[in-house]
């Protein structure tokens, strides 16, 4: 009887801790439409909402034409830069970013608070492999 009460309140236990554990997304963003730019940012300030600040974790990551999106030029760059001050992790893609260099003859201006990664692919793909939920608006 008690190995039986000792594994029902284990049970619980590890049910109650998955719970408390924090929400996942990875939100892709690769185009330049500034509609769907604008959509990726709601998306992901309506999961804060939903959750709470501390219990979500959400990651937008940028390459090809969405690379636009964490430029300084875009109109959104103050936005970007507030959210990533809010707990939203900002990636750019370097693959997009040395494509515009060979392209222009100079890298892109990323707003303050974007991290790079190597590949956007591979980082969504990484993220989806830690438990991260995918959306792509």
């Amino acid at each position: 009887m008690k190995k039986i009460l000792l594994s029902v309140v284990t049970l619980m236990l590890l049910t109650l801790n998955a719970q408390a554990a924090n929400q996942k997304y990875v939100i892709q963003i690769s185009t330049d439409d500034d509609r769907t730019q604008n959509i990726v940012l709601n998306n992901a300030t309506n999961l804060q909402k939903h959750y709470g600040i501390d219990n979500v974790d959400v990651e937008i990551v940028a390459y090809g034409p969405g690379l636009s999106l964490l430029t300084q030029i875009n109109k959104n760059a103050d936005r970007v830069e507030s959210m990533a001050m809010n707990n939203i992790i900002f990636s750019a893609c370097h693959n997009t970013m040395k494509a515009v260099k060979r392209k222009t003859g100079k890298f892109t201006t990323l707003t303050d608070g974007v991290n790079i990664v190597s590949s956007g692919l591979v980082r969504i793909g990484e993220l989806q492999q830690q438990g991260y939920s995918y959306i792509r608006p």
